[in-house]
């Protein structure tokens, strides 16, 4: 699909349409908020074969008739059907070491890079319409369907011995193997975290999580799903013939670029069994906290907490929320030659060199609590525990910070504040949390602005109102302004923001990569003395808005004003 600016240069240069037309679909599609192009298409302005040859001649690429061409099997698998569905591009010829591609997005270099260093060819690019890719995607549908029913038997009773030869014998084969490692491939290449695998009655259905966000990738016909489950069991060493339990696993994947570790979850559900697969770099690199988005107020905050001796540090958040990332790149800063960091994990992310990194393993016992008694006698210096979740780690974790040592964690709260009376509900001591605690961080992540289709606006009276109703805005002005991120006299209708519209390189949604939103409370003797009165969470709150704490949503607006993200993306990760 073009883009309006290129779009209105092919239809003006071809003399498609009459300018003053142009003009007015232009328009219309402004008001209905749709790609010019739709529009165009839509109301019938013209057939979408003579646009795109036109297109093809004034941007001097390239075309072909996709539909007039019979595609080979081994030529139309040069390129798997998740790149294909998703980057509509189809491969239709091979000659030598060119391979020939049609596409409708020819603006797409980075996927086009991608098909060349993994098959080695060199790519040479033609553009078709909407309409061929289309129908090509659908001979992808019938070829798996084919090559599926030649090796997949009907489902019938046979004993447990032969439904695993069967199942081993399909989780072999080649077309399985081929949509296991495509999936696996491009999750990898879209940076998506999670991988889902779900049947329904009809089909396969495909979604990846990026960005923190599931998009729905592309269906598979259901008869490819025992094949696809089976190779995701024996990858992970599970039990191809256990149909009814949940399992768990892991297997590794390495290249020349790259290496992850895959963990498994296999889920029965109505349909079939679901599978989701997280995805965990080994070769990533811990981030710095300014990189993770940490503010320099808060920033100075937390390097004067982490170089103190002895006590607790937490962070806290939902799930999904980086807090783990967070802990890493504070012990990147802290791990030297001189100090003993030891770590109890679930799971290890990222491997820290000169971190003594361990995993638990609750099936023998080896819980955090275990773990983190065990560990105290290891003489370390600093310890991470990956998360306090019942009263036993918590009791450990507060005494190994009241005898000397650096205690660093995770616990599931929505703020900072909330975090103290969390551990007295715990069963902690009032004065034991006072005297250890020394900083709480809260965070979330939100998605960042795709720089390549950013554009500004400014808030209508309706946005402000709604604003109001949601946020205490007088308060977060006040903050823009004493932090220095707006003028001292500008007001909420004077702020320009910032959103993406949506183009290729961010899948038409506006936003490329996460960064966090932090508030950072410090536990100052005034806060200790609330704590040892267990005081309620909103004496809590009103203390860290007099000591100036910059809070989650301040945070977020500050990174919405700097057009980091959007106001809608602050709303998302702090109100719902």
């Amino acid at each position: 699909m073009f883009d309006d600016v290129t779009l209105k240069k092919i239809l003006t240069d071809a003399k498609l349409l009459p300018v003053t037309e142009i003009r007015k679909a232009a328009r219309e599609a402004k008001v209905k908020k749709t790609p010019l192009e739709t529009h165009i298409l839509k109301q019938r302005l013209l057939p979408e074969d003579l646009l795109y040859k036109e297109a093809a001649r004034v941007l001097q690429v390239p075309f072909t008739e996709l539909t007039d061409r019979i595609i080979r099997n081994d030529v139309l698998f040069i390129v798997p059907e998740t790149i294909a569905a998703t980057h509509r591009i189809i491969p239709f010829d091979q000659s030598g070491k060119e391979v020939s591609l049609a596409t409708t997005e020819l603006d797409d270099l980075q996927t086009f890079e991608f098909i060349r260093r993994k098959t080695g060819l060199e790519p040479k690019i033609f553009l078709t319409t909407p309409a061929a890719i289309e129908e090509v995607l659908k001979q992808y549908h019938r070829n798996l369907k084919a090559e599926f029913e030649e090796i997949a038997q009907p489902k019938e009773e046979m004993p447990p011995e032969e439904e695993q030869k069967r199942l081993k014998k399909l989780a072999q084969d080649l077309p399985v193997i081929r949509i296991v490692d495509s999936l696996l491939d491009h999750a990898i290449y879209e940076g998506a975290s999670d991988i889902h695998i779900e049947p329904t009655e009809q089909d396969l259905t495909i979604r990846f999580r990026i960005d923190g966000v599931l998009r729905k990738l592309m269906t598979l016909p259901k008869i490819v799903e025992p094949g696809v489950i089976a190779r995701i069991k024996v990858l992970s060493n599970l039990k191809l013939d256990e149909h009814r339990l949940p399992q768990d696993g892991r297997f590794k994947i390495a290249t020349t670029e790259y290496r992850y570790s895959i963990r498994v979850s296999v889920f029965p559900v109505f349909d079939g069994e679901k599978a989701v697969l997280r995805l965990l770099s080994e070769t990533s690199a811990a981030l710095t906290l300014e990189q993770l988005g940490v503010q320099p107020q808060p920033l100075e905050i937390v390097r004067r907490n982490i170089k103190r001796p002895h006590g607790i540090s937490l962070v806290t958040g939902p799930t999904g929320s980086g807090k783990t990332t967070t802990l890493y790149s504070i012990m990147n800063i802290l791990n030297a030659p001189g100090v003993n960091i030891a770590t109890v994990e679930d799971p290890i992310e990222y491997r820290i060199p000169g971190v003594n990194q361990s995993q638990v393993n609750p099936r023998i016992g080896f819980s955090f609590a275990t773990g983190l008694r065990s560990l105290l006698r290891q003489d370390p210096n600093i310890i991470m525990v990956g998360e306090i979740r019942d009263a036993e780690t918590a009791d450990i974790a507060i005494n190994a910070a009241m005898t000397g040592h650096l205690v660093l964690s995770t616990l599931h709260t929505n703020d900072a504040a909330t975090a103290l009376p969390r551990l007295l509900d715990m069963g902690v001591p009032a004065f034991l949390v006072a005297f250890t605690a020394n900083m709480i961080i809260a965070q979330r992540l939100v998605r960042k602005i795709c720089r390549n289709c950013v554009t500004s606006y400014r808030l209508t009276a309706a946005d402000q109102n709604e604003l109001k109703t949601l946020f205490t805005m007088d308060s977060i002005v006040a903050t823009l302004r004493r932090e220095g991120v707006i003028g001292k006299t500008q007001t909420l209708p004077d702020l320009t923001f910032w959103k993406g519209v949506g183009c290729r390189q961010c899948g038409q949604e506006g936003y490329k990569g996460r960064i966090g939103i932090y508030e950072v409370l410090e536990v100052t003797p005034e806060m200790s003395t609330l704590i040892n009165e267990r005081a309620t969470v909103d004496a809590i709150k009103k203390k860290t808005v007099e000591n100036g704490m910059i809070t989650l949503v301040e945070d977020g607006f500050m990174k919405a004003k700097q057009g980091i993200t959007t106001i809608a993306e602050v709303i998302r990760v702090t109100r719902e």
